[in-house]
């Protein structure tokens, strides 16, 4: 039995600071699906039809929705301890760009300018994530 155990046992041990190894994760699926946020709220603002507005509103909380999935990923699974000790301000980006595509803002709201604000929190948290890869490589 030990023979059997040993022949299995791996050569090679390898680490990786995320689940699998990079280049599955990027900030540009929060982005992108944020991006349609703003541009239904735009679209809702010029927009009278009430049939219209109504699916406009679904539609853009399905993308809220996705927004806060693919950052709660990063932010799960990408970010490790050694990124929240280097930039301790993650923690806090992460609350505020999830809350800004919940109730108080992409979810919660027909303001294109609720919309930028969500871009712009993505925005700072696409940059931490590029230094990251920058520093892994």
């Amino acid at each position: 039995m030990r023979l059997i155990a040993r022949l299995l046992e791996p050569k090679t041990t390898v680490h990786a600071h995320c689940d699998l190894p990079c280049g599955v994760y990027d900030p540009a699926q929060a982005r992108i699906e944020a991006e349609s946020v703003k541009a239904i709220q735009e679209k809702y603002q010029s927009n009278d039809d009430p049939v219209f507005r109504a699916r406009a509103i679904q539609i853009k909380e399905q993308r809220a929705d996705l927004v806060k999935h693919h950052l709660w990923v990063l932010w799960t699974d990408y970010f490790k301890p050694p990124h929240f000790e280097k930039y301790p301000q993650l923690h806090e980006l992460f609350n505020k760009a999830t809350k800004l595509a919940g109730a108080a803002g992409g979810k919660g709201s027909v303001d294109p300018a609720d919309g930028q604000k969500l871009l712009d929190a993505i925005a700072e948290i696409d940059q931490i994530f590029w230094e990251t890869k920058k520093a892994a490589a």
